[in-house]
């Protein structure tokens, strides 16, 4: 039996700019502005063979995160409607809530913990986790495990 394959996220910036492109050319025939992958690999600047290299190993995060499970951490403020703004994000998100567990409110915030399928959003994670983060009475939003 081989070794299990380890993943980890790391910012772009800090990427070797093969890996950025590569991921770039998946995207634009995902999307149809390319149509082949010659065709991909020209219009970011690579050869088809460093592509084929990287293909598999170089996903974009929410590309892995797609059609997945993905449990959320969230601190809330103890306000009225700060819980129902937040899943409201989820809503028009198109992510489907498997489940949401609240602890009791201490020192005025309550823990939150949200559980979602998320193969049918119409929206990133990141942009997901920006709109809930960013909400009024959200101390802290981000993703607990996925």
């Amino acid at each position: 039996m081989g070794t299990p394959t380890k993943f980890y996220i790391v910012a772009a910036s800090a990427l070797p700019e093969i890996f950025i492109k590569v991921a770039e050319a998946k995207r634009m025939m995902l999307s149809g502005e390319a149509a082949t992958v010659g065709e991909a690999t020209r219009l970011v600047g690579i050869s088809r063979s460093a592509f084929y290299k990287y293909k598999d190993a170089v996903q974009p995060f929410n590309n892995m995160k797609s059609g997945r499970i993905i449990t959320f951490y969230a601190m809330l403020k103890d306000n009225p409607g700060v819980l129902s703004n937040v899943l409201a994000i989820f809503a028009g998100s198109g992510a489907n809530i498997l489940t949401i567990n609240q602890s009791i409110p201490t020192n005025g915030c309550a823990a939150v913990t949200i559980s979602a399928e998320t193969s049918d959003m119409e929206i990133s994670l990141e942009e997901l986790i920006g709109r809930a983060g960013g909400l009024e009475g959200v101390v802290k939003f981000e993703i607990l495990a996925g």
